[in-house]
């Protein structure tokens, strides 16, 4: 095996002195660095060519008039619709026209395309509400435009053309959109009026084909029939009271006939049978009345009941006739007695003609013709009352028709309301939404809906806002300070030599007794310093050099001012 010559320990701690003497042996690596990166920062930020942010504030005036009248047709937030109008206004067509009008970007587009360049100037400009910082809030009083050029005059100009863009694209769609909801709302409104009256239509015709027979004539029906039945009712018992009147007047007429011919015959006869006649006479009435009484009940009892209280009354004047015929009867026979007594005694009576005879037959015949002359007209009042009679039940067959057949289109008839109901309420809704749409349309013709209004113009900055070159500088400073200090670190970390005797002691273990001082011929010595010096000195003068040439560059190019 062989020896292993390398062995490893523990390092001892450093302090302050031990610090100072690495920072006096590397002081070249730590200065070098920070020298090279404070060269480079100072040389970079003076070539980085300055950029300059005009910005303008844009107020958002709200609608003049109060929404609760006049409710406007945009339901959109305003910085949703500021972001839909961003998105619209930094198209490429828009950004390739303030390119091409304000000659931005010369020495992008002679290295990049066209489409790069439009890229570039989007990201440049910047659109931000002015509000609570974090606020979620879509209602915004205003918003800020930013653009951010080389050419303090070239960045106001564009901050000016996007102010007049975004006012004319707001006044635009505004108008737009109220135009487009105003004819929306007028063709809907047109086709639910077409709805509406298609539907009547419909419920006009159904009408027409099934009058009489609709469901909310059904009350009407029913009404009208109840009415016939009753005026039916009414009219058969007029025809009932009329042909009971008919019977009577012919019963007398036959009464008065006969009694016409048996005085006809008497009259030849003496006048000692007279009074015979005369009681024949009351029996031959008593049993006309008989007759036409038994002649009116037969037809009362073809067309009503027993219990019918005409039928009632007709039986009991029957009895009453009938009773006083046999009271005649009775009469006539005891007075026949009579006169076969009285008739032995009398002597013969002279035949002759008896006046009031006379005047009794034309009595007669008068009241024959009166009663012709009722009768006639009660037949005439009977057929006329049968005529209506049948016109009445041709009509009660009509409405028991149509209550019959209601349940049959009860349905198609509903539906057909409620389609024109429907059809009502849509066109009514339409036709209230396209009166606000109009009244919204005028309001954005007046320009008192929400608009957009400069307050603050596009500003002329003339300060560059990049680079910030003094943050820049301290920034490479702080780098290249670092960096050497890492250099430096790196390089104690590999140098494993004893520097001093604290080394000797704690690496060795041994007590030191003396110190010989390192001796080195001066000559050399001063030689190597002068070198080093002169090195560093040419260095700094370089640096100097090219940092003052930067800054002069940059004074003579741009003209402005160090920060």
């Amino acid at each position: 095996m062989q020896p292993n010559d390398s062995f490893s320990t523990v390092r001892r701690s450093l302090d302050i002195e031990d610090y100072i003497d690495i920072l006096r042996r590397h002081k070249s690596w730590i200065f070098g660095p920070f020298l090279f990166c404070v060269v480079a920062s100072v040389v970079g930020v003076f070539l980085w060519p300055d950029s300059y942010v005009s910005e303008a504030t844009i107020r958002i005036i709200p609608q003049q008039v109060p929404e609760a009248l006049v409710p406007s047709s945009l339901n959109q937030q305003m910085w949703d619709r500021i972001t839909s109008m961003e998105q619209s206004i930094l198209t490429r067509a828009q950004l390739t026209t303030m390119i091409q009008n304000n000659g931005l970007y010369k020495s992008q587009q002679a290295r990049l395309p066209l489409s790069d360049v439009v890229e570039l100037m989007r990201k440049d400009i910047h659109v931000d509400p002015v509000g609570p910082a974090g606020s979620n809030n879509r209602i915004i009083p205003a918003f800020v435009i930013r653009y951010s050029y080389s050419d303090a005059h070239l960045a106001q100009r564009v901050v000016n053309d996007l102010v007049g863009k975004f006012i004319d694209e707001n006044t635009r769609s505004r108008t737009n959109a109220t135009y487009q909801t105003t004819r929306l709302m007028q063709d809907e409104t047109d086709r639910s009026r077409k709805d509406l009256e298609d539907a009547e239509n419909k419920l006009a015709e159904f009408q027409v084909q099934n009058n009489g027979h609709l469901p909310d004539q059904e009350g009407a029906n029913e009404h009208a029939l109840i009415s016939l039945e009753t005026q039916l009712t009414a009219l058969s018992s007029r025809i009932s009271s009329a042909n009971s009147d008919k019977l009577q007047l012919e019963s007398a007429l036959r009464i008065l006939r006969d009694q016409q011919e048996i005085i006809t015959k008497q009259s030849a006869e003496a006048p000692a049978n007279m009074a015979s006649a005369q009681r024949n006479d009351r029996l031959t009435d008593a049993d006309h009345e008989v007759q036409a009484l038994e002649d009116g009940l037969r037809i009362l009892r073809s067309k009503y009941g027993e219990s019918h209280p005409d039928v009632q009354n007709a039986v009991q004047r029957l009895a009453v006739a009938k009773l006083k015929r046999d009271e005649i009867v009775k009469e006539d026979a005891a007075k026949k007695a009579e006169s076969k007594a009285d008739s032995k005694t009398d002597t013969p009576a002279v035949s002759r003609t008896n006046p009031a005879l006379a005047r009794d037959l034309l009595d007669r015949d008068g009241r024959m013709r009166q009663m012709e002359t009722q009768i006639q007209a009660k037949g005439m009042e009977i057929d006329e009352m049968n005529r209506d009679v049948k016109r009445t039940n041709d009509q009660i067959n009509l409405y028991t028709g149509r209550l019959s057949s209601v349940p049959m289109g009860a349905k198609t008839y509903t539906d057909l309301i409620r389609d024109r109901e429907m059809a009502k309420q849509k066109y009514e809704d339409m036709d209230a939404k396209l009166e606000r749409a109009k009244r919204s349309e005028e309001m954005e013709n007046r320009h008192e809906g929400e608009g957009l209004e400069p307050l603050d113009p596009a500003s002329l900055p003339t300060d560059p806002t990049e680079p910030k070159r003094g943050e820049f500088i301290a920034i490479g400073a702080g780098i290249g300070l670092l960096l050497g200090v890492v250099i430096a670190g790196a390089r104690e970390m590999k140098d494993t030599s004893l520097k001093n005797l604290k080394d000797v002691r704690a690496y060795t273990q041994m007590a030191v007794l003396g110190s010989i001082p390192l001796l080195e011929n001066d000559f050399v010595v001063r030689r190597r310093r002068r070198l080093a010096w002169l090195g560093w000195t040419t260095t700094c003068l370089a640096a100097v050099v090219v940092m003052v040439g930067a800054i002069v560059y940059y004074y003579s190019t741009k003209g402005g001012g160090l920060q």
